[in-house]
This record gives structure tokens, sequence and C-alpha cells, in this order.
């Protein structure tokens, strides 16, 4: 594991180790933030930790040209049970996103430098959101980062049954529409796997967001 500093730098995603732990330290700055995205890497920690930066051997994915949506979640969309806005509440949808209770612990990883580093990063046209209402309520929702062909995905939220299936199927449709060859999920859980996302090697992601 590679120890960070203030120099502006990320090690090779092939150095992580087995879990994919890449780094420890440095900073959340906007700017280390985007470079480890357009690199394959991420956060992901304990608040009042250190940063851990991340680059698993498997990443979680969908390929929007080849998804095909749940039939239950497009007959729920058909129904308009929901409304759906793009990039209009982003603060809202993070801020959800950090007070949500998690089933596997009972916190969460979103400190308030990651919510105020993401915010500039949505200011900056990098962070976007989608936003999922029922009479006029946020009921649910996701963020991410865009960077033009790949969308990082970074957490959902829901208060209202299958409203994040709901953001995410939409936000699929339009990455789909736009030509986005991938959304980044990140890491294996059961929620993604059922929504439709699957594991490919680090080295195809990487092929993928390099461009190669």
């Amino acid at each position: 594991m590679f120890l960070l500093d203030d120099e502006l730098i990320f090690p090779p995603v092939e150095f992580a180790d087995f879990q994919g732990v890449l780094a420890v330290g440095g900073d959340l700055s906007v700017e280390r933030l985007l470079l480890a995205y357009k690199n394959g890497i991420f956060p992901w920690f304990e608040p009042d930790s250190e940063p851990l930066w991340w680059a698993p051997p498997q990443r979680m994915v969908v390929f929007p040209k080849e998804y095909k949506a749940h039939k239950s979640v497009v007959a729920l969309m058909k129904k308009n049970v929901f409304q759906i806005t793009f990039n209009q509440e982003f603060e809202s949808v993070i801020r959800a996103c950090q007070s949500v209770k998690r089933r596997e612990d009972d916190g969460t990883w979103i400190s308030e430098e990651i919510v105020s580093s993401f915010i500039e990063l949505h200011k900056l046209g990098y962070a976007k959101s989608v936003e999922v209402w029922q009479y006029d309520e946020l009921v649910g929702g996701l963020y991410g980062i865009d960077l033009g062909h790949v969308f990082c995905g970074e957490s959902m939220f829901h208060k209202v049954s299958n409203a994040s299936k709901v953001a995410f199927v939409w936000l699929v449709e339009k990455l789909k529409n736009e030509n986005y060859q991938l959304l980044d999920c990140q890491v294996y859980n059961e929620h993604l796997a059922h929504l439709g996302a699957f594991e490919i090697a680090r080295e195809d992601f990487m092929a993928i967001l390099k461009g190669e």
C-alpha cells in the first residue's frame, strides 16, 4: 500500500492489494478526486480516518447499450408514479445518501469533507445527480462523477420502495442514448447485481476508461 503526501500523484492501479486498496492518505481536493476517477481509482473509508483509495481487481459495471431493465421497473416507470429530474438538486441527493442508514452498518462513509468536495465537483460540471420525486418530495436518487464516456456511480438512496431502482434505470437509459460506454458501479453488492450490474476484470475496465 502506498502512502500519499501533498504531491498530486497516484501509483498505477496494478499495485493495489488483493482487496483493491491502492493507497492511503492525501487529501480530498477537487484536483485529487478528478485525478483518481480519471485513473480508475475511488475513495472509500470510514469518517475520521485517513482516506483510502481503491482500484479493485474486479469492477462492478453496466454496459448501457446492452442493458435490459427488469420488466417490473419499466412498467412502474410507464405508470408515472415518480417524476424524474436530472442534476437539479445535487446537494439534496448527496445529503440524503449521507443520512440514510445502511443495513450493513449504522453509519455512512460520506463525510462532510466528501460532501463539500463533491458539491465543488458539481459546480465544475463533473458531479451529477438523478432525482426521483413523488408528490413534490424527493424520495430517491443517485449521484456520481461524469467523465464524458463513463459515468462513475457513487451512491444511491430511496425513501419509497423502488425509487432508487427507477433512478438507476433512468440513468442507464440516458447514458445509452448519449453513447456512454460504461456505468461504473465500483464494487459488488447484491442490490447492484439484482439491478443487472456485473463484474469485469480491472484491466478491461481500465481499457474502456482510457479509450483503448
